[in-house]
């Protein structure tokens, strides 16, 4: 009941392991309504722009994650803090993939659409 309107992507794993793609999604997200400076450095928004922003970033990420920064009132410090937490794993993340790339064989998958599936994962 708490999430009554539908989300429009995957909400920010506590784990942080879907980060870099919901990162690209509040992005986009973000831009299309015209709200992207809102997590930039020294924005002129609006108090209802960041209003607006913070809600919208409180509504994608875990709920855990919610209560840890429940004292957080501004979208850019919201925004810096979920940056600060999880960022390092792009350095994770890239040695894993090269290593999943290495390892990629056709002869090990079934069919093509799996292994096309398992190949696409990996360059994403």
């Amino acid at each position: 009941m708490a999430n009554i309107e539908n989300r429009k992507f995957i909400a920010l794993d506590i784990s942080g392991k879907n980060y870099l793609s919901w990162v690209l999604d509040v992005k986009l997200y973000l831009s299309a309504k015209k709200l992207r400076h809102t997590i930039d450095e020294d924005n002129a928004a609006s108090n209802e722009e960041r209003i607006t922003a913070l809600i919208f970033l409180r509504h994608y990420i875990d709920d855990d994650l919610k209560y840890e920064y429940l004292t957080v009132e501004n979208p850019l410090e919201l925004w810096q803090n979920l940056n600060d937490r999880f960022e390092h794993l792009k350095a994770v993340v890239l040695p894993n993939a090269l290593n999943d790339w290495s390892q990629l064989r056709f002869q090990d998958f079934k069919t093509v659409s799996e292994y096309n599936s398992t190949l696409f994962k990996i360059v994403s």
